[in-house]
């Protein structure tokens, strides 16, 4: 980034305020950096952000990160302490907060969500939901440090990818993760021809074929299974369910809804406790019901080894509920680890020291190093 990007993207006051400071001179200050919600810490970019710029103007900062990557961190609570020349440092705060917050966020409800579901393999389809390629890399990068503190906490499965190649790294891959949209469906005219279509292109990726689009996601995931026989075998098969919520799954409604879940996850229904954890329960679209009954039917069918995919609005709520009702799903898609709640993701950032002297303004004193409270 060059000096005149910094300028032009960084609120006025602070460039003010820097010019006040060479005026009257330059005193060393540390900053406190912290949100008002829980989160989990995603320094990354931000800290090499900070270094670059130090680099290019010649001075130094010190980072101090009171909790490393992939740490939770309380509402409140300080995630690092940034020092260094405060006029070097006064015109990056806006820059910085916007590389802070939101990716602690994100991270938290990627966390939650494999945790929530520790057996489930989750593919991040943030991108399309993002404003552009700094906030998708934002994403990604929050999405896989709140993975891999799922895996190393919870032992879950976690993100084994995303849908785009240019934050794969992210995941350890080389590129992006796909199968089919509902567009490719329509063209071939039939789920099955666009199965077959599919995999004469990509006759080595593992075939997942979305099963909505005609809504018969049923009779189409079985006449896959029937088309494609070896693969249902081998696992190299898998149905993705992605209906809306404006129907059921082919073959339910409220009342089989019930009797799915009574059959598979009994307690899930009765411990529910608000309108939005029975939707995904027993609701429309894709639902715990919708999965266990899918699950069933290819079962009985003789196709056991075929996976299920599921997407359309996963976000931490879900997640949870599915969890709850052991849903049988082997994959998730979903971009709603994305914070949903914007205002959350406000980090802030307050002077806590001028020169080594402890001082930082009425009710944020909390914010002080605690070997230098007064």
């Amino acid at each position: 980034m060059r000096e005149e990007d910094i300028r032009r993207h960084t609120d006025k006051y602070f460039e003010k305020s820097r010019d006040t400071v060479a005026r009257f001179g330059d005193v060393t200050v540390t900053y406190a950096v912290f949100l008002r919600r829980p989160s989990v810490s995603t320094p990354r970019l931000a800290v090499d952000w900070l270094n670059a710029v130090a680099e290019m103007r010649g001075t130094k900062f010190d980072i101090d990160l009171v909790y490393p990557e992939g740490e939770w961190v309380g509402a409140g609570e300080p995630l690092m302490y940034l020092s260094g020349s405060f006029y070097h440092l006064v015109d990056l705060e806006t820059l910085l907060l916007q590389k802070v917050g939101a990716p602690g966020v994100a991270a938290h409800n990627a966390y939650t969500m494999c945790v929530d579901l520790p057996h489930v393999g989750f593919l991040a389809m943030d991108s399309r939901h993002c404003t552009g390629p700094e906030m998708a890399e934002m994403m990604a990068y929050a999405a896989s440090v709140g993975s891999r503190a799922a895996r190393r906490e919870a032992g879950a499965r976690g993100f084994i990818g995303n849908a785009v190649d240019a934050t794969a790294p992210w995941y350890g891959n080389a590129e992006g993760m796909g199968t089919m949209p509902h567009a490719l469906i329509g063209y071939a005219g039939s789920t099955v021809r666009a199965a077959e279509m599919f995999h004469e292109t990509h006759p080595g990726d593992t075939l997942t074929v979305l099963v909505d689009y005609f809504g018969q996601e049923v009779s189409d995931s079985l006449a896959c299974c029937r088309r494609f026989p070896e693969l249902a075998k081998a696992g190299r098969l898998a149905v993705r369910l992605d209906t809306h919520g404006s129907r059921f799954v082919e073959g339910l409604d409220p009342q089989s809804s019930y009797a799915v879940l009574n059959r598979n996850a009994p307690r899930a229904i009765r411990g529910y406790r608000t309108e939005e954890e029975l939707k995904h329960l027993v609701g429309p679209g894709v639902s715990a019901s919708a999965v266990w009954h899918l699950r069933e039917r290819l079962d009985t069918a003789g196709y056991p080894e075929v996976k299920i995919v599921a997407s359309s609005g996963f976000s931490p709520a879900k997640c949870k509920v599915f969890g709850h009702a052991n849903a049988p799903v082997d994959v998730i898609g979903t971009g709603s680890f994305l914070p949903d709640k914007w205002s959350e993701t406000y980090a802030t950032a307050d002077v806590v020291a001028y020169d080594g002297e402890p001082r930082v303004k009425v009710g944020r004193e909390f914010l002080l190093r605690r070997d230098a409270e007064p």
